[in-house]
Parts: structure tokens; C-alpha cells; sequence
């Protein structure tokens, strides 16, 4: 369970790092037009790239995990907030950010006995 806890982890930072901030911190087109799309203005892409990898970086270390998922969830629900004003489409790209934030909190309870000890399925 808790290897596939850190195996689900690593999957979401990676997107995170990989998908999400790699493009904006290198400024890349594809960044920018979603970005554009939602109404931030250009000047803020290397700011949420850089959040992305403090937030990436805070989740995968055990130790500060749990503020990682939540720092997670908080920027993911900015993303929803965003699309949500500009109907994009629901279940592409609204609805991303709760497919991704379960996923991450998935992976975060699988990972780690405490929390399952806190929040467990079965009694």
C-alpha cells in the first residue's frame, strides 16, 4: 500500500513539474494560451510556475507533505475558479483540477500511516 501510495505521488509531481511547471518557467506558448484563455495576464506565468514547484517539492518530501497536499488543493481550486469563469469545458478542463487533487490525496493516504490512521475507509 505504501509503495503504491509513493509510486501515485511521484505521478503527480511529476505532471506538476513536468506538465504544469516546466512549460511555464521556460515561458513556452503552450502556457501562455491557457493562461490567456482564463484572463491572467502573461506576467504572472513564471510566478505560478515557480508556486507549482515550491508546492511539487513540499508535497514528495514526508515531511512536509501534508502542507504540500493542501497548498496543492488550494492552487487547484484557484484553477477551477479560473475555468469555471470562462466555461471552459466541464469534464476537460474544469473538472481536472478534482481528478488531479483526489488523485494527489489519494496517494498521500496510501503513503502514509497516519493519515489513514486519522481518515480510515473501514472501522
Amino acid at each position: 500500500m505504501i509503495r503504491t501510495g509513493w509510486v501515485l505521488s511521484a505521478l503527480v509531481t511529476l505532471f506538476l513539474l513536468g506538465a504544469s511547471a516546466a512549460p511555464k518557467l521556460i515561458n513556452s506558448p503552450l502556457a501562455l494560451e491557457p493562461l490567456e484563455v482564463v484572463g491572467w495576464p502573461a506576467k504572472y506565468l513564471l510566478l505560478i510556475g515557480i508556486i507549482e514547484v515550491v508546492v511539487a517539492v513540499l508535497y514528495i518530501i514526508p515531511r512536509t507533505a501534508l502542507l504540500g497536499a493542501v497548498l496543492m488543493t488550494a492552487l487547484l481550486g484557484a484553477a477551477l475558479a479560473a475555468n469555471l469563469r470562462v466555461d471552459n469545458p466541464l469534464f476537460s478542463h474544469t473538472l481536472f483540477s478534482i481528478y488531479l487533487g483526489t488523485f494527489a490525496w489519494v496517494a498521500l493516504w496510501l503513503r502514509e500511516p497516519k493519515l489513514r490512521g486519522r481518515f480510515p475507509i473501514v472501522r
